[in-house]
């Protein structure tokens, strides 16, 4: 099997054959959405106009796949209960370590 490479915007999914396994490789550009995260996250509260919604983060898709991992085993973000995807959004992004993905200031 020849290495092969799909681009679908900035995810990265490369197939490719080790020894007799066929191994996929997802990789995912991650410094635009950092960037743009930080300019949100001093440009303002994060508030609309009418202060019903705030803009709280932007989180690749990708890293909810490995979160949702973490928490159960599967990969599959969409197929755990609401309360349970807000939990980990909570615990993750109110830690330091994920503040690249706030795009406005406050705790959840």
């Amino acid at each position: 099997m020849s290495k092969i490479v799909e681009k679908d915007g900035l995810m990265t999914t490369t197939y490719h054959e080790d020894k007799d396994k066929v191994v996929i490789e997802r990789n995912i550009d991650y410094k635009p959405i950092v960037e743009n995260n930080k300019k949100l996250y001093s440009h303002n509260n994060g508030y609309s106009k009418s202060k019903e919604l705030k803009r709280v983060a932007s989180i690749p898709t990708l890293v909810l796949e490995i979160w949702s991992k973490e928490y159960n085993g599967d990969s599959n973000w969409f197929s755990l209960p609401s309360d349970v995807q807000k939990k980990i959004l909570k615990k993750k992004l109110n830690s330091s370590e994920f503040r690249m993905f706030r795009t406005a200031p406050g705790k959840l």
